[in-house]
Order: structure tokens, then C-alpha cells, then sequence
């Protein structure tokens, strides 16, 4: 199904929503990748386990994306009506550093489970933002 029409307040949502560039972050991993889990999310934008979970209540709220529980693993996707106006609004960010870099990281930790399990070690978490 796609979306043909939306009212006033989704669109605000979803402006609010695009708003933020943690949720930009990752709905941009969701669009280029299908699905992710949360340890995936929290792996690759190096974000706390509750500031990623926090973005993807977020956008769940907002409506943009849905996800299916697997044992005990959530993975998150854009729902299918979304999917073609997020493409048009990511798709213009598609070439941004971070963008671009976020991807980088994902598909090294991918492809090298190992790489994922050390930096999962060796995260220490001083509070402080990092630059």
C-alpha cells in the first residue's frame, strides 16, 4: 500500500520526526538495510541502548515505522506506505558524510561479527558526548 494523501498532523509528525538527525540516522539504516535490531542500531550510531530505543519509540509513534519480534530480538522496518516518500526525503541526504559513514560501519560489523563483538567489549561509557 502507498501513501496518496496524509493530513496536517501526520505531516507534522513526520517533519518533527525528520527533524532530528539521530531519527534521520536511523531511519536512514532502516531504508538502506530493510530491518535492524536495536544492539545493531546502538552498535553502529554508537548511541546508548536508551537513546536508541527513545528514537525508535519516536518514530514508532510517528507512525513511520513498525517492527516484528523475533524470540526475544526486536527488529524495526519503515512501514511499506512510508517507504516511497522516505526514499524521496532520504534520497536527497543519500551522499551526507555521516550518512555515508553510518552504512560504512554497518556492513564492516556485518560482515565481520567478530569486529562487532570487540568494540561491544571495549565501548566505555563516560557520559560525555564524543566529538
Amino acid at each position: 500500500m502507498r501513501l496518496k494523501h496524509f493530513s496536517v498532523a501526520f505531516g507534522l509528525g513526520l517533519f518533527k520526526a525528520l527533524g532530528d538527525e539521530s531519527r534521520v540516522r536511523i531511519l536512514h539504516l532502516l531504508w538502506r538495510n530493510q530491518e535492524m535490531c536495536i544492539s545493531d542500531l546502538e552498535q553502529v550510531l554508537d548511541f546508548t541502548q536508551t537513546k536508541t530505543s527513545r528514537q525508535l519509540g519516536y518514530l514508532k509513534n510517528a507512525g513511520l515505522v513498525n517492527f516484528r519480534r523475533l524470540d526475544n530480538w526486536m527488529f524495526y522496518f519503515i512501514k511499506d506506505e512510508y517507504a516511497d516518500l522516505l526514499q524521496q526525503q532520504l534520497g536527497y541526504m543519500e551522499r551526507d558524510a555521516q550518512l555515508v559513514k553510518d552504512q560504512q560501519v554497518y556492513q564492516t560489523l556485518w560482515s565481520n561479527r567478530e569486529l562487532a563483538a570487540y568494540k561491544l567489549q571495549n565501548r566505555h561509557w563516560t557520559g560525555a558526548p564524543r566529538p
